[in-house]
């Protein structure tokens, strides 16, 4: 039951006031005891205002039944009931609200169990029928939710409930709005929050997700290795017909090996002969070709150096 408003405690106070006041300068003037009854009929009128003054804020809807049967749908602002005749029985909310529910221990198609949480956001559309075809409708509402969540759990695999959360939702929304149109409850959309699995069930889970992309890896790297292959292939056949540019690339190794490491390379004997290195001459030609490479960069380096 609601308590009363500021606006009937102060109609109260303003008619027992006037009442006490009247009584008060009737009792100077004719110095009568019976104006002690004009205080007490004062009160009684006060009491009765008070009573049958009501507000209703602006998202409350207030059902009104006269002697047992229902006589008006008030709201909002103010008005007047006649007391102990009329009764105020539900003071009904018609703003969005918001309700929690969950499905504890529930087996999925796949006789996983699992554990759900889900929001529900609903509003009343018609307060009559909420408040007269169902004794309780925010209780009716939360089994009705708690019911609908675990048929749905039930014949849904466990894969499409980790995945397809906007499916079941929206699968959710359907079915309860469906139970609770006939109290006057609109459902306004249903969001599933979280859905817990055994920890045995998730370290599988987590293991299998790791062995795929540890295959994954491997495919593409095998991939990245035939690619690289058939690369060489490609650059084999252009040294086939063409001897020439297998000396000048075989020397370009040698070469770049020797000015990046400055240490002795082992070269086989034919590649050797191949590259005319055996002689005096060619050895002087690739060590004067690398010193005067060395002497260019100590020079760049010298001229960079600030002042």
């Amino acid at each position: 039951m609601r308590k009363s408003s500021s606006f009937a405690v102060l109609v109260f106070i303003i008619i027992f006031g006037i009442g006490c006041v009247l009584a008060f300068v009737i009792y100077n003037v004719t110095a009568n005891m019976e104006s002690q009854w004009i205080a007490a009929i004062s009160f009684v009128i006060a009491l009765f205002v008070s009573l049958a003054i009501k507000v209703a804020d602006q998202w409350e809807r207030v059902i009104i039944l006269r002697l047992g049967k229902f006589r008006s749908l008030k709201g909002p602002g103010l008005f007047l009931i006649i007391p102990i005749i009329d009764t105020v029985p539900y003071w009904i909310d018609i703003r969005v609200i918001t309700s929690t529910f969950k499905a504890e221990k529930t087996l999925t198609k796949d006789t996983v169990p699992v554990d759900v949480d889900a929001v529900l956001f609903w509003k009343v559309i018609d307060p009559q029928k909420a408040a007269l075809d169902v004794a309780d409708y925010k209780s009716a509402i939360s089994w009705a939710s708690q019911t609908a969540l675990r048929d749905v759990i039930g014949k849904t695999m466990l894969s499409d409930m980790l995945e397809g959360r906007e499916k079941i939702s929206s699968e959710l929304q359907k079915i309860i709005d469906v139970r609770t149109e006939p109290w006057g409850i609109n459902v306004i959309s249903v969001e599933v929050k979280d859905v817990l699995i055994p920890a045995a069930l998730e370290d599988a889970m987590s293991m299998q997700a790791q062995a795929e992309r540890e295959r994954q890896a491997r495919v593409i790297l095998g991939d990245s290795e035939r690619q690289v292959a058939e690369k060489f292939g490609e650059a084999a056949k252009t040294y086939i017909d063409n001897p020439i540019a297998l000396h000048l690339r075989a020397m370009n190794m040698l070469y770049e090996g020797l000015k990046e490491n400055a240490t002795i390379v082992i070269v086989p004997s034919t590649a050797v002969e191949t590259m005319q290195l055996g002689s005096m001459a060619g050895l002087t030609a690739l060590t004067m070709g690398i010193g005067q490479d060395k002497a260019n960069k100590v020079k760049e380096r010298e001229a960079i150096k600030p002042e």
